[in-house]
This record gives structure tokens, sequence and C-alpha cells, in this order.
């Protein structure tokens, strides 16, 4: 049962106390505060952020920390799930997507800076001319194989901690019953 699916039963294999009819009550009960909207925007706001921060602490030290991709991961998986409150896939799917974009563009933001910084280009005049075409060729030209398992580290926090896992507990709160 797909039900059965999202609810996390720590290993025990036991089911949980309630009837079919009351699990898919208390589902329905969760899934009603779920708000996809609201979750990719704060997601959007935090991959961007993340974005800004890997590019500042890049250009600050030198060095592309690529383990940054787990910070930017968990901040935009995080977020979708506190503001989003999901307990569905499709956040995690919003989640792993938008670190992605927060990974690439905090790339993109960072190649730019060194090469206005070389070219003698001032950064917001390179950015302001930038175009998707441009974003991709920089972004091809400057790729590295390390990149793709950043990314993968980026796009599995992101999935995995952009919904939550429903425990026996908050199926018993759901159905006003005491834990």
């Amino acid at each position: 049962m797909e039900n059965q699916d999202l609810i996390n039963r720590k290993g025990s294999g036991e089911q949980p106390n309630v009837s079919a009819a009351e699990l898919q009550f208390a589902l329905e009960k969760l899934r009603s505060a779920q708000s996809l909207p609201a979750a990719i925007v704060a997601g959007l706001v935090t991959a961007l952020l993340g974005a800004g921060t890997w590019a500042l602490i890049t250009v600050l030290t030198e060095y592309q920390i690529g383990w940054m991709a787990i910070g930017i991961g968990f901040a935009v998986g995080y977020t979708i799930r506190i503001v989003g409150k999901g307990i569905d896939r499709i956040y995690g799917v919003i989640g792993a997507l938008l670190s992605l974009i927060g990974c690439a563009i905090g790339n993109l933001l960072t190649i730019t800076y060194f090469v206005s910084a070389s070219e003698g280009i001032p950064y917001l005049e390179l950015l302001a001319d930038m175009n998707l075409d441009l974003a991709i060729e920089i972004m091809t030209v400057t790729f590295d194989p390390m990149d793709i398992l950043f990314y993968g580290i980026a796009l599995y926090f992101g999935y995995r901690y952009a919904f939550r896992q429903i425990t026996d507990a908050d199926i018993a709160r759901s159905l006003g019953k005491s834990v």
C-alpha cells in the first residue's frame, strides 16, 4: 500500500494500530497542511542564498569548496520541509532540483567573478550581459568531473531532507489519540 510506504517505523516492521480508513484520514489531514507553492518559493530563495554564499566563500578563499553542496542541499531541503510541511515525495524532487540549481548558480557566479577580475570587466556588467547561451558555455568550459560528485551530493541532500517521514506518533496525533 502506497500510504504504508510513507510511514517511518524505525525498523520495527509493525503496522500502526489504526484501521486503513483511519490511516487514510490521518494522511489526508497531514497532506492538507502541505503547501507546494510556499515550499518552492522558500526553496528557491534558500538556493539563491546558498549560491551567493558558495560564490562569496570561493572568491574570498580562492578555493572552491565543493562540500558546500552538502550545505546547499541540506539548507534547501530542510527549508522546503519546514515551510512546505511536505510528506509527499514531490517535495524531495523539488528539493533536489533546487539544490542542483543553487550549486550551479554558485559555480556560475564564482566563475563570472574570476573572469571579470582577469579581464578587467566590472562584475555586475558581466552579470548583466549574461544570457543562457553564455552561461551554458561557461559551465561547459569550466566543467570538472568532480562537479558530478558535488552536484550528486546536493541532489541527495536536497531530496532527502525536503519531506518528512511520518511516524506512528504523527498518525496518532492527527487522529487525536494519545501518543
